[in-house]
């Protein structure tokens, strides 16, 4: 299984760590990331995305205070927890195409009749 892509899109209007912390968390959720998964380190997610390394420590923060990450110094941060809501796996993807979408440029209009012919 191929490592998940972490998309951030700076013209969002969402903050990069919660942009960050929420995929993160719906890869957790998905399974895509499983419990015991080691996470990079802040400092090479950070410039795998660009970000300052405060960026991505906030959202790992944000994680390990309710219990989904725990960073030890020997195994690093890792998944240890589902996050405890169960957040809607529809707007959740919706959200994440719509990320990708904006990062490549693609109107509103054109991300929709790419939806509508993957439908096809």
């Amino acid at each position: 299984m191929s490592a998940p892509r972490i998309v951030v899109d700076v013209e969002s209007g969402v903050a990069p760590w919660r942009q960050v912390r929420d995929q993160l968390e719906r890869f957790i959720t998905g399974g895509v990331l499983p419990i015991g998964t080691r996470l990079p380190t802040i400092r090479q997610l950070a410039g795998d995305l660009g970000l300052a390394a405060g960026t991505v420590a906030r959202a790992y923060r944000e994680l390990e205070s309710v219990g989904v990450l725990r960073t030890g110094r020997r195994q690093g941060t890792v998944v240890a927890a589902l996050p405890s809501h169960s957040p809607d796996p529809l707007a959740l993807a919706a959200a994440e195409y719509v990320a990708v979408a904006r990062s490549l440029g693609a109107s509103e209009h054109q991300a929709i009749d790419a939806v509508r012919l993957a439908y096809e």
